[in-house]
């Protein structure tokens, strides 16, 4: 019988990272790229795809694809090839023996459509031999063991995905998702830079490059200052008050979704939710949001609001634990079903 590994992942718009029980552990940015012409397979080392930071260092001379939007996968011939590709390299970063019988579990939007769950597993299939698709805030809850009377904010690239954690598996009214997201902030950062300063040039992924270095939404924050060419000349531009603001903007709509979900919940627990809020993903980890938070719960009634620590992995972390804990008969039945 062959050795079966389990394995969970976190397919995000931005990052995708795996996690195995054989104990590896990797990531990778969800890009891929495609040489152009001989010349650029000649430059990527006669290879004709490169997946990450290497794609996006090469993107002047390769067709660079970001295959999810939203957390989703784009539907679009390039888009599910790519994912369907970015799959197999982390899936071969991941070092699975050869032969192994594959179980995987894989985080997806909380509130993913039934297609986009098909187009999830369609990719993966070719490299699982079975596949459960689950919602990201609810494997980043179960990695941790926070099953009861928890809410969790799963802040990526594309969405912003939150679910209550009651003891059981999430339903629909359980969860919610908006898309003021990393790549939002980025956007509206790109937009208040332009306005402040029209000579700057710039790109999105310099802006980029300046949140997830400095984004912050404290009281007190230290200057941002980001060097861009004006008519080719290096020239310093102080953009604190920008990336302040854009950051800031990821607070209100998460605190309505956030509400919603707290209001609608048993009022006999909703203290005790509100009291226990989780924040996961990338975003977690802008400097005093889970403080920003706790003081726009004030006029709700206040909360409490931690960040975890771990956020690159917490997804795939908790979507292998959800692997480990199914019962081996539900992992059978699947296969079996799908060779039928």
């Amino acid at each position: 019988m062959s050795e079966i590994v389990y394995v969970g992942m976190d397919l995000g718009t931005s990052r995708t990272s795996i996690t195995t029980s054989t104990g590896i552990r990797t990531t990778v940015w969800s890009y891929v790229g495609y040489a152009q012409d001989h010349v650029s397979k000649k430059l990527l080392g006669g290879r004709d795809k490169v997946f990450g930071e290497e794609a996006v260092e090469n993107r002047m001379s390769v067709n660079l694809v970001r295959p999810l939007d939203k957390g989703v996968i784009r539907d679009e011939v390039d888009a599910k090839r790519a994912t369907r590709d970015l799959i197999e390299h982390i899936i071969e970063l991941a070092e699975i023996p050869s032969g192994s019988t594959v179980y995987g579990v894989i985080g997806a939007p909380a509130e993913a459509s039934v297609d986009s769950k098909a187009h999830i597993l369609e990719a993966a299939s070719e490299f699982m031999d079975s596949i459960i698709v689950c919602s990201e805030p609810f494997s980043v809850a179960y990695g941790l063991d926070f099953l009861a009377d928890t809410l969790v904010i799963d802040i990526g690239a594309g969405t912003v995905d939150l679910c209550r954690v009651h003891g059981t598996m999430p339903k629909a009214e359980d969860q919610r998702t908006h898309h003021f997201g990393g790549d939002a902030i980025d956007q509206k950062l790109f937009d208040l830079i332009s306005e402040k300063y029209t000579e700057a040039q710039f790109s999105t992924n310099m802006v980029r490059e300046i949140k997830e270095n400095f984004a912050n939404v404290g009281r007190q924050h230290d200057s941002v200052l980001a060097t861009f060419p004006v008519k080719g000349k290096p020239t310093e531009f102080d953009v604190t008050d920008q990336v302040h603001e854009a950051c800031m903007g990821i607070v209100q709509p998460t605190i309505e979704a956030l509400q919603d979900l707290i209001a609608t919940y048993d009022p006999e627990f909703q203290q005790k939710m509100r009291n226990h809020i989780l924040l996961g993903g990338g975003g977690s980890q802008i400097t005093g949001l889970a403080r920003a938070m706790e003081e726009a719960l004030v006029e709700y009634g206040g909360g409490k609001v931690k960040a975890v620590e771990e956020a690159q992995y917490a997804g795939s972390n908790g979507a292998l634990k959800v692997a480990l804990d199914m019962p081996i008969e539900f992992w059978e039945e699947f296969v079996n079903n799908q060779k039928a």
